[in-house]
């Protein structure tokens, strides 16, 4: 089995107001195709590793490896690259863009990447949506559907580029219970049947037990 992502020896400080040592020498990997969750109690370090892990914070000591790839040496283009070919969001909140419509959003990425026409983009936008069971409101205002469809739109979103991770930071954190369930089997699914690997922070103790392994995090240290 191949790794996907991998850290060696992650440390990360904050110095404002006082020096803090919040993430403490952080090595983990994540094999392709494999949908791992990240638990801990609030402050444990959770979601600044996911930034170190996204390439969105640079400022730290150790190695991160995607793909194979030393990211610990890029500048912010090629770091901005990375993020836009290999890695998919999907946020607690959806960020989707109220007054552009459902397609919209979800073609944005592409068109930002810049790699295929906006035909070809639009087509794939559709095939997502599809795929996530929202394509009958791909023309509608994102301002204008559900919590649980913004969700799913996310989702395709995060999909456009046809990402080798997905990395979420609390996908259900917003959602009732059955919405959380159609969040995670479409991860899931993903997982299965298109070997996309999966990182998911967060606090839902039945979605991670479902996942294939917990890593669980306390006061900067992975714990097991």
């Amino acid at each position: 089995m191949s790794v996907i992502l991998e850290t060696k020896n992650i440390n990360k400080y904050f110095y404002e107001p006082v020096e803090f040592h919040v993430l403490k020498n952080i090595s983990i990997r994540l094999n392709t195709g494999e949908f791992v969750s990240i638990m801990g109690k609030s402050g444990c370090g959770k979601s600044t590793l996911l930034y170190i892990l996204s390439t969105m914070d640079t400022q730290y000591e150790g190695d991160l490896f995607i793909d194979g790839e030393n990211m610990s040496h890029l500048d912010n283009s090629e770091l901005a690259r990375i993020r836009n070919e290999k890695i998919g969001f999907v946020f607690q909140f959806h960020y989707l863009l109220p007054e552009f419509s459902v397609l919209k959003n979800v073609m944005l990425p592409a068109l930002k990447l810049g790699r295929e026409s906006e035909a070809i983009i639009k087509a794939k936008a559709l095939d997502k949506l599809e795929m996530l069971g929202v394509a009958s409101q791909a023309y509608n205002k994102a301002s204008s559907i559900s919590g649980g469809q913004k969700q799913r739109v996310s989702i395709a979103r995060a999909l456009i580029n046809d990402p080798k991770i997905i990395m979420g930071d609390e996908p259900t954190g917003n959602l009732d219970s059955k919405n959380a369930e159609n969040v995670f089997n479409i991860l899931k699914k993903l997982s299965v049947e298109q070997n996309m690997s999966l990182l998911i922070v967060t606090h839902d103790l039945d979605f991670a037990n479902k996942t294939d392994r917990i890593i669980e995090m306390g006061d900067g240290v992975i714990i097991k």
